[in-house]
Parts: C-alpha cells; sequence; structure tokens
C-alpha cells in the first residue's frame, strides 16, 4: 500500500508531544525545566507540560504506582528535541552540562544532522539535535544517506557557544523532531507504521532498525531491537505513555481511520483525535492540526 500517495500520511505531518509516565514528578520537572531548558506551559493535577512558547514538547504525568520496565522490554529508546539553530543546541547543551553533566551519554554527526544523546534521572532516552539543509541531504535510489560520525561535544560547544550566548542564553525554538522506539522485531514495525500507518522507510537496517518519515524527512519515527529482540507487548510500567503524530487535516484523520479499518487495526476515535497501539502496546495518538 506504501507505493500509493492515497495511502501515505501527508507530507507536512509532524511530531507532536511524547507523553512520559513519571515516578518523581518534581525531580522531572526540574530536570526538563532546569536542564533541558524547556518551560511549564500548563500545570494540572498530576500533570505537567512542559515545552517551548506555546508548543507542548514532554508531558510528565505522575505515575508512582507504576514500577521501572524490565531489561529488554519494548518502549521509548528516546525522544528527539529538534533545535533550530546550532547556537540554541549550544545553549541548552551548556545547561544540561551544568546541571545534570552525568546524564550525557554520547554524540554523533548522522549527515543529515548533529545530535547530543542524554538519559533524563528515570531511564528515558532523549536527544536533543539540530538539522542540516534539506538541501545537504543525499538520497540515492529513495534510500537517505545517514551515518554515525564522531562529533566531539566539546568543539561543538567552542565553535557555537560565545560568551554572550553563556551570559544571555537564547534559546529560539524546538519541536519534537521525531520518536525512536525500542521494538521486538523491524518486520512488524515496518508492517504497522508503512504498510498501515502510512509513513515511508528513508532508511532500513534490516532486523536491526528502520527509520521511516512522511515528506520525505530524515524520520519522524525510527524503532530498532538493539536491546529489545524479540520483545511481546508492554505491560504498563513508568516510560512512555504516549506519542502524539499531528496531520494536517480532519480529512487527513479521516483517511487514516479508513486505512485502519481497512486492516483490521483497532482504533479509539472520540472524533477529534484517533487512538492506536502499535504492536507493542506503544500507544499512538493522531490529531489534526488545530
Amino acid at each position: 500500500m506504501s507505493d500509493n500517495t492515497a495511502n501515505l500520511l501527508a507530507a507536512d505531518t509532524a511530531m507532536g508531544a511524547v507523553t512520559l509516565l513519571v515516578a518523581d514528578l518534581d525531580g522531572m520537572v526540574a530536570y526538563y525545566r532546569d536542564a533541558v531548558t524547556l518551560s511549564v506551559i500548563d500545570e494540572a493535577a498530576g500533570r505537567v507540560t512542559m515545552g517551548r512558547g506555546t508548543t507542548p514538547l514532554v508531558i510528565l504525568e505522575h505515575s508512582p504506582a507504576l514500577r521501572h520496565a524490565s531489561p529488554g522490554q519494548a518502549g521509548l529508546f528516546h525522544t528527539a528535541i529538534l533545535f533550530d539553530s546550532e547556537r540554541a543546541l549550544a545553549a541548552a547543551l551548556y545547561s544540561v552540562a551544568q546541571h545534570s553533566p552525568g546524564t550525557f551519554t554520547g554524540s554523533a554527526d548522522h549527515l543529515v544532522s548533529k545530535a547530543f544523546y542524554f538519559t533524563d534521572p528515570e531511564g528515558n532516552g532523549i536527544e536533543l539535535y539540530w538539522d542540516r539543509a534539506r538541501t545537504e541531504w543525499s538520497w540515492t535510489h529513495g534510500v537517505l544517506e545517514m551515518g554515525t560520525l564522531y562529533l566531539d561535544p566539546n568543539a561543538f560547544l567552542q565553535e557555537n557557544l560565545t560568551e554572550e550566548v553563556v551570559e544571555n542564553p537564547v534559546y529560539g525554538s524546538a519541536v519534537i523532531g521525531h520518536v525512536h522506539l525500542s521494538v521486538g522485531d523491524t518486520v512488524s514495525a515496518r508492517e504497522f507504521y508503512v504498510d498501515r500507518l502510512g509513513f515511508e522507510t528513508t532508511v532500513e537496517m534490516p532486523g536491526s532498525a528502520l527509520f521511516v518519515s512522511a515528506g520525505k524527512y530524515h524520520h519522524h519515527m525510527a524503532m530498532n531491537v538493539w536491546n529489545s529482540q524479540g520483545a511481546g507487548r508492554r505491560q504498563p510500567t513508568l516510560g512512555l505513555g504516549q506519542i502524539d503524530i499531528v496531520v494536517p487535516g480532519a480529512d487527513d484523520l479521516g483517511a487514516l481511520t479508513e486505512r485502519m479499518k481497512h486492516f483490521g487495526v483497532a482504533t479509539r476515535d472520540d472524533g477529534q483525535t484517533v487512538s492506536i497501539d502499535d504492536p507493542w502496546a506503544n500507544l499512538i495518538r493522531v490529531t489534526a492540526a488545530a
């Protein structure tokens, strides 16, 4: 089905907020606010929405009755926050280095982007990154060239972090660029996310990882088996609560619902949002842009 544009997600589909179920709400709010440089947008009983401006990026839900996921379980690999400039990314990296240096886990130049990786205080992966211009990306026969090259975090900071930025940090705008999942196998992932949900494959590492997108972005979602080969459906645990995907309009939402029905995929539709479980019980919620 994925060869037919009628069965694809619209080109300007985007990722929305990622909801995390957390044990220590205050501690997690402090980390995402003070280290990652997100702002509190909204607070309700046991639920804090964090982001930039009015754009929600991470929603923290207090779930103290839940336990941490067991090793090897499917779920979140990382939430990736996309910054609008290298300077803004550098300012955020400097903030994490000041507040929580021990949460840094690595960095890489992926040819299409420069990425820095962290693990939050409850074990959820985070990527903070900046994209190169699409004109600099290289496609060969519909496959995007991505790599994992060494990226020196200190050199990146030296190049992009001026004294002025340190004293008056400008964090700019940011969005959820992509969400990367740990899954049990890539064949089922491809069947669900490409053949049914309507993303297109951009990079495939058979049996290992799959990268998918709408509108030829490098990836809006990825799935790998690096820590979770053979994992089955998730049990309720701390960690990933929900992934939001935003399609351009109501017609796009309707088309998705019809496609899910065609394939016999169960959906919950309240007229404004469509909720779907992937094969590992990761909750995907799709809404139409306002």
